[in-house]
């Protein structure tokens, strides 16, 4: 397998997705790139299905909406997405996270886990 083109952070993000199949579900977002990520999840899907997944980031920061993704990979209770369609404002505050994450990664899972932290409670 070679190098991936982007590179993959780790996160801590509540999600959910549905499709219209309809799967749906909830997960956590444990990896980010700027091309899609990697979600921790008890719903079961297949590789090739396309998805609508929203993506639950600390406060006071809006969700990001990914319109279309598509499951490329399946494991026991994790799968990967690859985002194939954004409206412009969510791959602006994609491209913002991921841009943040680059220059600030500790701080990124700081806010994430307390945000987890918070909405547990």
């Amino acid at each position: 397998m070679g190098k991936r083109q982007h590179p993959r952070f780790p996160v801590q993000f509540r999600s959910s997705f549905t499709s219209a199949s309809r799967v749906s579900g909830e997960g956590d977002v444990i990896d980010l790139s700027i091309r899609g990520c990697r979600v921790s999840s008890q719903a079961e899907v297949s590789p090739g299905a396309a998805v609508e997944l929203t993506i639950h980031l600390a406060a006071p920061e809006p969700p990001l909406c990914v319109t279309q993704a598509v499951v490329r990979w399946c494991r026991t209770k994790q799968f990967g997405l690859e985002f194939v369609a954004l409206q412009p404002e969510a791959w602006a505050q994609l491209h913002a996270l991921v841009t943040k994450l680059e220059t600030q990664p500790y701080l990124c899972e700081q806010r994430a886990a307390h945000s987890n932290e918070a909405n547990s409670n």
